[in-house]
């Protein structure tokens, strides 16, 4: 702590004001990290050329996903529940920040568990997504939580990144 409050420019009792304990300030950051994952599936999802097709889109956050958790241990740990003793574990269901919400759980509230963080990304890309998707096509939200699911068996067994929007190119074909 006294040299996280060095780097911050602040005092370790501010530190332990703040987020109670290490574990409270390891909560945060993971809970930052977590945040961060989802705003950077929104980017993916919005920053690919507005022409572009849903489907592409929809590859770009499978890449998004693949890449984030390859480069963030912590978003690794936050998407797949695999939890080392260094990391704060998630025990129960927290709500996530939505684009726009002032606030997120306190420093000793619960972390979002796999799923709920699965669910969220899904929820961002249909909303993304709803004025775009093509009629006749698989329901959108079933599409995002497939690809989303996807991109998911990437980060757990490893291939390169290319690889996933390929298949989710094809799967959405």
């Amino acid at each position: 702590m006294s040299e996280v409050a060095a780097a911050a420019g602040v005092s370790r009792q501010t530190l332990y004001n703040e987020f109670g304990s290490k574990e409270g300030l390891a909560r945060a950051l993971v809970r930052r990290e977590a945040d961060a994952y989802l705003c950077g599936v929104e980017r993916a999802l919005s920053g690919v050329s507005g022409a572009a097709a849903p489907g592409e889109r929809l590859a770009a956050a499978a890449v998004w996903t693949v890449r984030s958790a390859a480069e963030n241990p912590l978003v690794r740990a936050v998407l797949t529940g695999c939890w080392n003793e260094r990391l704060p574990t998630s025990v129960r269901a927290a709500p996530l920040r939505s684009p726009g919400s002032s606030g997120s759980p306190g420093p000793s509230g619960p972390l979002p568990a796999p799923g709920e963080l699965l669910g969220e990304a899904r929820d961002r890309a249909v909303r993304l997504l709803e004025g775009d998707w093509p009629s006749g096509a698989v329901e959108l939200p079933l599409a995002c939580e497939a690809v989303a699911r996807l991109a998911l068996s990437y980060v757990v067994a490893p291939a390169p990144a290319a690889d996933v929007a390929r298949m989710v190119r094809t799967v959405l074909a």
